[in-house]
């Protein structure tokens, strides 16, 4: 059995949704995969009249394709979906069955309307929270689209290929055999980069906004919310709904709900927002804010949105180590999500730079998967909670290096090793190794504000009690304001408090 009860139980009540007949094409050899694979679609067929098994050689093996009945769908796993990919599975196979996937009228239109042959592969890891959505994505196109066909590939399951395709990060997507792209990418994001994106004439004849809040994270949300709850005009401008919680893998401090996980707290959000009268404006990043009659916001497509009030909640993003190598190896061996691109580097050698609480998670967490973790803090000392460290010194695959300072990411066409330099000596070293995650704290998005609201040395917006800025009408809140605490209950409360100043100076102006 590959299922356990519970989750059997749960998929019973599923594939009662389904609406038609499906064909699930196996190609498999002896090898323990393939068995397992084998074992699974065996129960899956015992638990639904209506899922047909067929033996076939496939392009892979061991794989399998979910068809309708006389038809190719397109939809192909080569490994076997458990972990996280365990629901990409589920709606596969509902989705194949004829049940519509839950996706925008227009989206569904311009899918349909794609010409042209597309052969999409995934590589992913199946302990990966940010593969699910774009294996999701892809299979609705496939679904959708006959000149659409997508492979889940699991890089466990093949090893030889990711390997000889230089695959060191997950997601990677390839469309045609040819780099697409890598990491989160929702439906929308992946038809923006087939030249599906609206452009600025859309958004030419929008009335201004009473409130236009920038960023769509947990900040951003809240603040829309108890903006629309007002009653008053509310539009909100994101890059990707869900902001940096979307690769946030476990959530246990979120007050009320004991465990949750950032893709699912954000998809909460995005559904929240929806539930009010608010203009949604996704996929859209903001390059320059200017204060005239009203506030102007222009974005990156040359559209100019206008507002009484804004609300700024960009939020913030991973910081570089800014060290030669990082970028040009970025994907390449050098990392930021243990979660997503441990599994990729089994039984190798990794450095974790940064001696804080995520960095010693990371290090604690992949202490179980690789052959051996060092890690590099820049202080003399170790910032994390004693737990973790405590924790981290039991386990016997793990060296810590302090009071270093990381001189150089090395490699030729991937990573291959470190160079650092010893702080009190001057020394200078160098760790071979085949992965560097990057574990070292976050950096405002405020950019683009340069010279109109204020900010303080580190790049954060400056505000008061009610998140107001330098400039009348205009607030912030969440990760890229001064707020000491970069929580999501934190940011919740901030755009919260945003959202009723501004709704406090449109009253009183």
């Amino acid at each position: 059995m590959i299922l356990d009860a519970d989750i059997k139980a749960q998929l019973e009540q599923y594939l009662q949704l389904m609406e038609g007949e499906i064909l699930l094409k196996v190609s498999v050899g002896s090898d323990d995969v393939s068995k397992d694979m084998l074992a699974l679609m065996e129960e899956l067929s015992s638990m639904s009249s209506r899922i047909k098994i067929e033996h076939t050689q496939l392009e892979r093996t061991p794989s399998f394709s979910v068809n309708r009945i006389g038809e190719d769908t397109g939809i192909t796993f080569a490994g076997i979906p458990l972990g996280h990919e365990f629901t990409s599975l589920v709606l596969a196979l509902l989705q194949v069955s004829g049940r519509a996937p839950k996706v925008d009228q227009k989206v569904i239109e311009q899918i349909k309307n794609i010409k042209g042959e597309y052969r999409f592969e995934t590589f992913v890891s199946l302990s990966c929270h940010n593969c699910p959505d774009v294996v999701q994505a892809l299979n609705i196109m496939s679904v959708l689209n006959p000149n659409i066909s997508h492979t889940m590939i699991d890089g466990a399951a093949y090893k030889e290929e990711a390997e000889s395709r230089n695959i060191l990060a997950v997601p990677t997507v390839f469309l045609n055999g040819e780099n697409f792209g890598g990491g989160r990418m929702s439906l929308e994001e992946i038809l923006a980069k087939l030249g599906s994106a609206p452009d600025a004439s859309e958004f030419a004849d929008k009335e201004p906004f009473d409130v236009l809040v920038v960023g769509g994270g947990p900040a951003g949300a809240s603040a829309a919310i108890y903006a629309a709850r007002k009653g008053i005009r509310t539009g909100i401008v994101a890059e990707r709904f869900g902001g940096q919680i979307m690769d946030t893998l476990g959530i246990e401090n979120f007050i009320s709900v004991k465990h949750t996980e950032g893709p699912k707290l954000a998809a909460s959000l995005e559904e929240h927002v929806k539930e009010y009268n608010v203009d949604i404006m996704n996929l859209q990043r903001a390059k320059r804010l200017e204060k005239k009659d009203l506030i102007e916001v222009e974005l990156e497509n040359g559209a100019v949105l206008k507002s009484k009030t804004v609300i700024l909640s960009t939020g913030a993003r991973w910081r570089n180590v800014g060290v030669p190598g990082e970028t040009e190896y970025k994907n390449k061996g050098v990392a930021y999500c243990p979660h997503c691109d441990g599994p990729l580097f089994e039984g190798k050698d990794v450095a974790v730079i940064g001696g804080g609480n995520s960095g010693i998670e990371a290090a604690i967490d992949l202490a179980g998967i690789v052959k051996h973790v060092t890690v590099l803090e820049f202080m003399p000392e170790l910032k994390a909670d004693s737990v973790l460290q405590e924790r981290l010194t039991s386990l016997p695959n793990v060296t810590v290096l302090k009071n270093v300072q990381t001189k150089e990411i090395t490699g030729t066409d991937k990573v291959n090793g470190i160079t650092y330099i010893e702080r009190d000596t001057g020394v200078e070293k160098h760790i071979e190794l085949a992965g560097v995650f990057v574990q070292i704290g976050l950096v405002p998005n405020t950019d683009w504000l340069e010279g109109t609201v204020e900010r303080n040395r580190m790049g954060e917006i400056i505000v008061d009690n009610r998140g107001a800025t330098n400039i009348p009408g205009v607030f912030a809140a969440g990760d890229c304001t001064t707020n000491p605490y970069k929580q999501i209950v934190i940011s919740m409360g901030s755009g919260a408090t945003a959202a009723l100043g501004a709704f406090d100076y449109l009253i009183r102006n």
